[in-house]
């Protein structure tokens, strides 16, 4: 139970990008990947901006034969693994390796919206009155894991965690926790696709999504303007590896997941009922506990930010009693991407060990104006990190909160890539 979990592949398939050099570039370059929805028609709906992933096409990943069973939500999975695998040096498929040595545990919000949209409109208003035989295999929440694994042919423990945002990061909890126990290398993270009809109208009934129609000024955590947020697509997945196996193959390490904390405060979330925050602040404080890591030592803080003003000052309470008067600055990249729920925190993960790969603390997206309670220190310029230490917390809807530590590897020296 002592086997150290590093990250050596991050795939990233958001609004920010395809492939983690290009969601870097859009987070180093502050750029805003939100606008008008065009997966469906959403001119009726009050909510109509969102971030979606540009230029992707789903044949570039996987076969038409898995396609035709999946759902989008899937698809950005399929993307995001290979692309973290070949990150990592390792191949999409290796038949000379043990498949019992990979493992893989994703997260879910809301699983194939897109899919079992088309289904059930062909059930109740085609003359059929039938669904297709993937309806059953593709909606579901562990859809992606069971397809992945197929594709891959990874037959190690797997599983999916659902905890709406703060599941992105109980993945990654999950597969240390697989790593510890004999299995060498762990796919986890998240990818979101919530965008549908019947996905936004579920959305929009709890009252939380922002109704601005500006892509730049429609999602503003922490900021005296914030009316909600912004719904997002994609998210992103990595190879966690035991350290020792990533050593003896020679893998480059981004970084390792040090600590990880996860609390329930059992309210729901609804925009005028009041918000806790204490056992946010728990989780926050037992991961850094488990992290053998001081508040002070910390580089940067990358926080749920959901954009409702109850929310946003609960958890800026939160980070308040965890840190007290020697607060790490805080970076938020959400506004220029949106809420992609679970697949957000995981690319928040993705955003820490890049800036660190990169010897570059990312300035925050905003706020322009800090509401009342929410004076933290959000970062406004580019900052080389400290410590090497990031934060990353996430609150589900309906008490679920999560927090995790993570340590970035030395920065190369120069000359090294």
């Amino acid at each position: 139970m002592t086997a150290r979990a590093v990250v050596t592949g991050i795939g990233v398939v958001a609004p920010s990008g395809i492939g983690a050099d290009e969601h870097w570039r859009t987070v180093r370059d502050g750029r805003y990947r939100t606008g008008p929805v065009t997966l469906f028609d959403a001119d009726r709906y009050p909510t109509r901006i969102a971030g979606e992933v540009a230029g992707f096409t789903a044949g570039d990943h996987a076969d038409n034969r898995r396609l035709v069973q999946t759902d989008r939500w899937t698809h950005l999975g399929f993307a995001a693994t290979r692309l973290a695998l070949a990150d990592a040096g390792l191949p999409d498929r290796d038949d000379d390796a043990d498949p019992y040595d990979y493992a893989i545990t994703l997260a879910s919000s809301s699983g194939g919206n897109l899919f079992g949209q088309r289904e059930l409109q062909r059930l109740w208003g085609g003359s059929s009155r039938t669904v297709g035989a993937y309806q059953s295999i593709a909606w579901f929440y562990a859809a992606s894991v069971g397809q992945i694994s197929i594709h891959h042919q990874f037959k190690g423990p797997c599983g999916v965690l659902v905890a709406e945002a703060a599941g992105g990061l109980d993945s990654l909890a999950h597969a240390v926790r697989t790593v510890r126990r004999g299995t060498p290398v762990v796919i986890a993270g998240a990818t979101e696709c919530p965008l549908s009809p019947y996905a936004l109208a579920c959305q929009l009934a709890s009252g939380l999504l922002s109704t601005d129609t500006d892509p730049v000024g429609a999602y503003r955590p922490f900021d005296a303007a914030a009316g909600g947020y912004v719904p997002a697509e994609g998210g992103a997945v990595f190879v966690v590896e035991d350290r020792d196996h990533a050593l003896a193959r020679g893998a480059r390490i981004y970084g390792e997941i040090t600590g990880w904390a996860a609390t329930h405060d059992a309210r729901p979330t609804e925009p005028d009922t009041p918000v806790e925050s204490t056992w946010y602040a728990h989780a926050l404080r037992q991961a850094l506990v488990r992290a053998d890591v001081r508040p002070d030592e910390v580089d940067v803080v990358l926080p749920d930010a959901l954009g409702v003003p109850g929310h946003d000052r609960a958890e800026a309470d939160a980070l308040r009693a965890v840190f007290g008067d020697r607060r790490p600055p805080v970076s938020t990249q959400k506004p220029l991407t949106g809420r992609a729920h679970q697949g957000g925190s995981a690319l928040d993960v993705a955003t820490a060990l890049l800036a660190f790969a990169h010897d570059t603390l990312p300035p925050s997206a905003g706020p322009r104006d800090p509401a009342d309670g929410c004076d933290l220190d959000f970062l406004r310029e580019p900052r080389r990190p400290r410590s090497r230490v990031a934060v990353v917390g996430a609150r589900g809807f309906d008490g679920f909160n999560s927090a995790l530590v993570l340590r970035g590897a030395p920065a190369p020296r120069q000359g090294e890539p």
